[in-house]
């Protein structure tokens, strides 16, 4: 069920109608069972793989609170490797299993595995998580082991925020759902408000780029460097739009109940650089690699080359986490070398602002940082997308030397340029596609400073009416209602 579809439009507000109106000790039961439904319009028999990992840390975690010293880190370890055994059956297992059948063809071994064909549950890797942040919270002392198993269940499998984050601790969420939510019709309003943002961002901005898109990236070799430039910026805004949409839509249902979940997205593209760029962009995995990767590793906190080593780890694994692919390898990996890269020139950069009087202009040296990390994020993003290595090897090389080629020829091919432009779509598309960017980057660029939302609130009902208005219909002329998946749900 998605959330841009029909059947959510009917499903969410009947739970939003039966939860306030059910006595308190009931609603986890409603939660549980509305979350069960809405993970079983998906893949039904998945449902089993969720419902035995969570009994499976239920009880681990009630066992893990009354040991201490080296049992209790066993049985951490045995709670981890069998919370993970799922994901790597279904998402890592062919990855694998390729790459040393590729190694037994070179050194002419017998190898005879057979890959496995089966689809990968949604957002399997978003649940892990969340399920593996309570394991080692209990362990670490910080979360109580949880006794209800419904109220636990719930955690696991909240709907809003059950295939595609944010990836919540137990210390922020679990607690919630032992308090009595009352409705609120100034919160309530706000989460629809907060759902339709969510909705504007996906169906107009990242369903309609995702036409162009896919067009380029599905057969790069036949369309021009242009072409190829474009689709890259595009697809950066298509995957912001579509993930960051989602978590408006899981965050706005969230609160339309009541509850809170954590900000996932905080402006990433206003970046002034890469390290930045991560605090703001997938908040929720980022804040869990941080926790339970980057600082058990040692962190900052330790020499300079080991830090080097264990950013390139936490980026090495991020990278595969968002994909069983060599190409998210590299694209993580490639992460990890531009923060590197940053601190190791961070003296070297200042100096040239220092020599070139950018330090007496601020606005100047923030554009300029703004569009260099712009550019190595959308750099990045031909790995992320592009079906293969070597399609990924092929646009880089055909944006660099093609687009020279290009500017050269300018007179002579500038009709052939604009076709390129438009991505093989209409102008019409083009510009909705165009403005729709604009207005989400004005409104994020004016709610540096102060919440639009609560600053429309305050102007005369007519003006409310008037953006209300035309912003719905903006999304219902220009909207694409088709059933595409959020780019999430895959990992």
């Amino acid at each position: 069920m998605l959330f841009n579809s029909f059947s959510y439009l009917l499903f969410f507000p009947t739970v939003v109608t039966l939860f306030f109106w059910l006595p308190h000790r009931y609603r986890w039961l409603l939660l549980l069972l509305a979350s069960c439904f809405f993970y079983m319009s998906f893949i039904p028999a998945y449902i089993f793989i969720l419902l035995c990992l969570i009994v499976v840390d239920y009880v681990l975690a009630i066992w893990m609170e009354g040991l201490d010293g080296i049992k209790k880190k066993q049985v951490l370890i045995g709670g981890i490797v069998l919370t993970c055994v799922p994901l790597f059956i279904f998402k890592y297992f062919n990855f694998f299993n390729s790459n040393i059948a590729g190694l037994a063809n070179v050194l002419h071994w017998n190898y005879s595995i057979e890959s496995l064909h089966w689809i990968l549950p949604i957002g399997l890797s978003f649940h892990t998580f969340q399920s593996l942040s309570y394991l080692i919270e209990v362990y670490w002392g910080k979360q109580k082991a949880e006794r209800h198993l419904g109220i636990f269940s719930v955690y696991v499998m909240f709907f809003p925020q059950l295939v595609a984050g944010p990836i919540e601790r137990p210390g922020n969420l679990l607690h919630q759902f032992y308090k009595k939510h009352e409705f609120v019709y100034e919160r309530v309003v706000s989460g629809l408000k907060l759902i339709v943002w969510g909705l504007f961002k996906k169906v107009v901005i990242a369903n309609q780029i995702a036409k162009m898109v896919d067009g380029v990236y599905s057969d790069p070799h036949g369309v021009g460097a242009i072409s190829l430039v474009v689709a890259t910026i595009f697809f950066a805004f298509q995957i912001y739009c579509d993930f960051s949409g989602y978590s408006d839509m899981a965050i706005g249902s969230a609160r339309v109940m009541g509850f809170h979940l954590m900000k996932n997205f905080d402006r990433p593209y206003f970046s002034q650089s890469i390290s930045e760029f991560w605090r703001r962009w997938h908040i929720s995995l980022f804040g869990w690699f941080r926790d339970y990767i980057y600082i058990p590793l040692g962190g900052s906190r330790v020499s300079p080359f080991r830090w080097c080593i264990n950013i390139l780890v936490v980026f090495l694994i991020s990278g595969l986490w968002h994909g069983a692919n060599w190409t998210f390898v590299i694209w993580g990996g490639m992460q990890g070398i531009f923060i590197i890269a940053s601190r190791c020139t961070e003296k070297i950069r200042n100096a040239i602002y220092k020599y070139t009087r950018l330090f007496q202009m601020t606005r100047t040296k923030a554009i300029i940082k703004i569009t260099f990390t712009f550019s190595l994020v959308c750099f990045s993003w031909i790995f992320f997308r592009a079906n293969s290595i070597a399609d990924a090897l092929y646009v880089v090389g055909n944006i660099f030397g093609g687009f020279m080629k290009t500017i050269r020829s300018f007179p002579d091919i500038h009709a052939d340029m604009f076709r390129q432009l438009l991505l093989g779509r209409s102008f019409m598309e083009f510009v909705v596609v165009i403005v729709s960017v604009a207005l989400m980057l004005g409104v994020e660029f004016l709610e540096r400073k102060k919440d639009i939302v609560e600053e429309l609130a305050y102007r005369r009902w007519w003006v409310r009416w008037i953006v209300y208005y035309g912003f719905v219909l903006w999304i219902l002329f220009f909207g694409v209602f088709d059933k595409s998946p959020f780019i999430y749900f895959q990992f």
